[in-house]
C-alpha cells in the first residue's frame, strides 16, 4: 500500500504521544530546492494572482506529500511586513533606536499589514491541502527576533544600558502585536493547522544571544501569551530555536508551555542528548545535523540517518525526524533525498 498522509501522527509528536509511524519533519524547504528535484517551476508564482497562488500551493505541499511527509509546513513572517524593519539580517540600522522612535512607531497597523500581506496565502493552503494532511507553522518570528529586526543586535544591546525601560518595552509591545496577530490568525485560520508554531533564535554555539535573565524575564513571558492562545484552541505548541538554549529550557516548558522543541546541532549536542533531557516532557523535532545534509561533508548519510533513526525508535513516541535546522537551496538533493529514502525504509515504506 502507497503512503497516506495523516496529520494526527505530527500533531500525537508534538504532543509527546505515540504515533502510527515517526512523522517526517521540516522547518521550511525552500520552493527553489524542491524546483530542482521536480523540474517543476513554481517557485515564482507565490507572488502573481490567487490563481497563481493556488497553483503554487498545488505543488508546494504535492511535494511534501510525494516526499513522505504527513503535514505541510507554511508561516508567514512578521519580519516581513515591519515598516523600517530589516536590522535581523540585513546588516542595517534599526528603526528604533529612542524612545521617539518607539512612540511614533505605527504599531497599531501592523495587524492589519500582517494578515493584507498573508491571508491570501492561508487560504490558498487551505483550499489545495492534501486528503489527509494539515498544516504545521502559522505566524513566522518570536518576539526576539522582531524586536532584533527593529532595533538591531548590537544596539539592543546598548539600549539595556542606556534605556532600560525602553528595552524592556520593546518586548512588551511586540509581544501585544504578536498575540493580537496570533488571535486573528487562530479565529480565521486555526482549521489549517494541526501544529502551531514560531521561530525564534535565542542563542548561539555555546550560549543565549540575552542574558539568561533578560530571556526568563522578558521573552519567556511574551511567549506564554501566545502559547496559551494556542492551547485554547486546543492546538499544541512547537518552538523553532537555534543555538545552545540548555540554560532556558526549563523555562520555555514549565513556564511558556511549550509542548515540542526544533532545531539541533550536533556541534552543540547529538539529537540524543536533547532526547535524554527532555523526552519525557515534550516532542522532540529535528535529528539531521543539516551540515551533515550538504555535500561538503564526508559523513556517509545513509549511515548517519540510521543511527539518528535508531535513536528515535528507542524513544518510541514524541518524535518528529527531519533536518535539525530546515531544507535551503545549498543542502545537497542527492544527501536530501538518499536521507528521506532511508528513513521511509526504515518505518516501512
Amino acid at each position: 500500500m502507497g503512503f497516506v498522509p495523516n496529520y494526527k501522527n505530527l500533531e500525537n509528536a508534538a504532543r509527546n504521544l505515540p504515533t502510527d509511524r515517526i512523522p517526517l519533519y521540516e522547518h521550511n524547504i525552500s520552493p527553489t530546492f524542491m524546483e530542482g528535484l521536480t523540474g517543476t517551476q513554481f517557485a515564482g508564482l507565490q507572488g502573481g494572482t490567487y490563481q497563481d497562488k493556488l497553483e503554487f500551493f498545488r505543488q508546494y505541499s504535492g511535494f511534501q506529500r510525494d516526499m513522505g511527509y504527513d503535514a505541510v509546513t507554511f508561516e508567514g513572517c512578521v519580519t516581513s511586513i515591519l515598516p523600517g524593519g530589516g536590522a535581523l539580517g540585513g546588516h542595517k540600522k534599526g528603526v528604533i533606536q529612542t524612545r521617539e522612535d518607539f512612540e511614533r512607531y505605527p504599531w497599531d497597523t501592523l495587524c492589519d499589514r500582517y494578515f493584507s500581506a498573508f491571508a491570501p496565502d492561508f487560504k490558498a493552503l487551505r483550499e489545495t491541502m492534501p486528503a489527509g494532511m494539515k498544516a504545521v507553522g502559522g505566524v513566522g518570528n518570536g518576539v526576539f527576533e522582531c524586536v532584533q529586526d527593529l532595533v538591531g543586535l548590537e544596539d539592543l544591546c546598548y539600549m539595556r544600558v542606556d534605556d532600560e525601560e525602553l528595552y524592556r518595552d520593546m518586548f512588551a509591545k511586540v509581544g501585544d502585536v504578536l498575540l493580537e496577530i496570533w488571535e486573528q490568525f487562530l479565529q480565521e485560520f486555526g482549521d489549517v493547522y494541526c501544529v502551531c508554531r514560531f521561530g525564534d533564535d535565542l542563542g548561539f554555539r555555546s550560549a543565549t544571544l540575552l542574558h539568561v535573565d533578560d530571556v526568563r524575564g522578558l521573552i519567556v513571558p511574551q511567549y506564554k501569551r501566545v502559547v496559551d492562545a494556542v492551547h485554547r484552541q486546543g492546538k499544541p505548541f512547537l518552538l523553532h530555536s537555534c543555538g545552545c538554549i540548555f540554560d532556558v529550557m526549563d523555562d520555555l516548558i514549565s513556564t511558556a508551555g511549550i509542548d515540542a522543541k526544533h532545531s539541533n546541532e550536533d556541534a552543540i549536542a547529538p539529537y540524543q542528548v536533547w532526547i535524554e533531557r527532555y523526552g519525557d516532557r515534550i516532542g522532540n523535532f529535528g535529528g539531521l545535523d543539516t551540515d551533515a545534509l550538504c555535500d561538503v561533508n564526508p559523513c556517509d548519510i545513509v549511515e548517519y540517518t540510521t543511527a539518528v533513526y535508531r535513536v528515535c525508535e528507542q524513544k518510541g513516541h514524541g518524535i518528529a525526524i527531519g533536518s535539525g535546522n530546515s531544507i535551503p537551496d545549498y543542502v545537497s538533493p542527492r544527501k536530501y533525498v538518499k536521507a528521506v529514502e532511508t528513513l521511509r525504509r526504515l518505518r516501512g515504506e
